[in-house]
């Protein structure tokens, strides 16, 4: 809405219009760091406001978190037993803000920004039915794993087609560092940037598998960290801020020419989605920190998988994301590695996986382990952008 207000005073001014002048104010709004800051702003102030009044709401909805028994999970049962009966759900919190936001702040027919919201949404809806079938059955099992990966392997490869066929999205330019003087080359969005390398490998139809094996990876890996309170959220907080920045120098040119980066002048627009999800992710931490009022539930966790993993696609930093998101990579492969285990050797590397539960079962109190991630995450965001310029 701000961004269409402005293009409305824009046509004012340029036709002479009387009152433009009196609301030349609205030039702010022609500046994406504004709109990236007001979204953030608007997501963490609706999340605070409305908290308490969705809490209740689920509460009398009766849709508390199932706890695994004490055969399912031995002594982490003793450690969360208290947690049973908390409010889940909260993700519509997380994906309700932010799409509020999205709609105030930016320009909704931006391809980027549609088709990241579009995944984020969809996930969002899978995660809510698995989040309703747990509280109807009243089971932790949810949506059989066949069915979620399927729903996510269909919505990943409609939004990499999407970019693939859009004209806007379909190309970018390279700002390689063997080039000389800035000279550009242009590429398909079906490459594949190696960021320590400088090096671009073009995939072809090959793309779209792994677009679907990214978003599948870290919708399911930010699943898997969302088993202590405030962690998955505040481990999202620091991803989506980098990527955020990163979606923001992508966009401009110069920026992006000096970094030697992906460069669609699209792209910017997309910054104000990922800040967007850092306001809703303080604002949902105020009430999901230890001991936590609500859980995010499969409804929050699938959708900000789904949208961290689109912005690395949008932003030709897909192994980036390895780095700035690394808690998910790890937590996703101690659940790997452990499997893989104890299917060949019969033998389990870790007390439980994921991993933040061995931590725990190791005797770090559940507040000790959320914070030193949250303190790791920080620090992988920062060299993940540090990385940016290594060339």
């Amino acid at each position: 809405m701000l961004y269409w207000l402005y293009k409305f005073w824009l046509n004012a001014s340029e036709s002479g219009e009387a009152w433009a002048e009196t609301f030349s104010f609205l030039n702010l709004f022609s500046y994406i760091t504004v709109r990236a800051g007001l979204a953030a702003t608007i997501s963490f102030v609706l999340s605070v406001v409305l908290g308490p009044r969705v809490i209740r709401k689920l509460i009398s909805l009766k849709v508390g978190q199932p706890i695994r028994t004490a055969e399912e999970v031995h002594k982490l049962a003793e450690l969360h037993g208290q947690k049973a009966g908390t409010p889940t759900m909260g993700g519509i919190m997380i994906l309700g803000t932010v799409l509020v936001a999205v709609l105030l702040c930016t320009n909704p027919l931006n391809p980027f920004v549609a088709v990241t919201c579009s995944v984020m949404l969809g996930l969002g809806l899978l995660g809510f039915v698995d989040d309703y079938k747990k509280i109807v059955e009243k089971t932790s099992d949810g949506v059989s794993g066949k069915t979620k990966l399927f729903w996510q392997a269909l919505i990943g490869a409609v939004a990499g087609i999407f970019l693939w066929q859009h004209p806007e999205t379909a190309n970018y330019f390279f700002y390689s560092p063997d080039n000389a003087h800035g000279v550009e080359t242009e590429v398909a969005v079906t490459s594949i940037g190696f960021p320590l390398w400088g090096f671009v490998i073009p995939l072809g139809i090959l793309a779209i598998p792994f677009f679907v094996g990214l978003i599948m990876g870290t919708s399911n890996a930010v699943n898997l960290t969302d088993g202590l309170d405030g962690l998955a959220i505040g481990c999202t907080i620091t991803t989506a801020g980098a990527y955020g920045l990163i979606a923001y120098i992508s966009g401009t040119e110069p920026a992006a020419e000096y970094l030697h980066l992906f460069h669609n002048r699209n792209l910017a627009e997309l910054s104000i989605v990922m800040l967007a999800l850092v306001g809703a992710g303080f604002g949902f931490l105020w009430y999901n920190c230890h001991p936590a009022k609500v859980f995010m539930g499969d409804t929050g966790s699938l959708a900000i998988g789904g949208a961290l993993g689109m912005t690395a696609i949008c932003t030709k930093q897909e192994l980036l994301l390895v780095i700035i998101g690394g808690i998910f990579v790890m937590e996703a492969v101690s659940v790997i590695l452990q499997v893989g285990s104890f299917k060949l050797r019969k033998k389990r590397i870790f007390a439980m996986a994921p991993i933040h539960h061995h931590f725990e079962l190791r005797g770090w109190h559940e507040n000790q382990v959320i914070i030193r991630f949250w303190i790791i995450s920080a620090l992988l965001a920062l060299g993940g952008l540090a990385l940016l310029k290594v060339l």
